[in-house]
């Protein structure tokens, strides 16, 4: 129960803050820029926090029950689990959040791919180092 907790409040968070910066970015926002914008960006990321939560939620649950799933595999350690979370939800967000026109292109994917894996793998290694995993039954003979 912890596990999902940790990933259903971290991961809305550093997701939407990575989205918004993801969002200016491809918007053209960061070529002529000052302290004051950044402030106005900061602003824009409180006031939408709200919604990075309702909509991030339930996809950060279900990266959340991936996570279980393979903690159960007593073949993949921590660092590998962490590593096939990541690249599941980097998957999953590149071809949720990333358009199919024209201006497609790598960099539309993998900065919207990087919108999923940061908050997967940082909530994965959270849940890894400060959260009791349940250990492996031993088999009897």
């Amino acid at each position: 129960m912890k596990r999902y907790f940790v990933f259903a409040l971290l991961g809305p968070f550093v997701g939407g803050f990575l989205l918004l910066l993801t969002t200016t970015y491809q918007s053209g926002y960061w070529t002529q820029t000052n302290l004051g914008e950044v402030g106005k960006l900061f602003a824009v990321f409180f006031k939408t926090l709200q919604y990075s939560y309702l909509f991030g939620f339930l996809p950060s649950l279900m990266i959340g029950a991936v996570d279980d799933i393979l903690v159960h595999v007593r073949r993949i350690g921590p660092v590998l689990r962490m590593l096939m979370v990541g690249v599941f939800a980097f998957i999953l967000a590149s071809l949720t959040y990333s358009s199919r026109g024209p201006d497609s292109g790598a960099v539309q994917f993998i900065l919207y791919g990087l919108v999923g894996f940061v908050p997967a793998v940082a909530s994965s290694w959270l849940v890894h180092k400060y959260i009791q995993e349940p250990q492996p039954a031993a088999a009897s003979t």
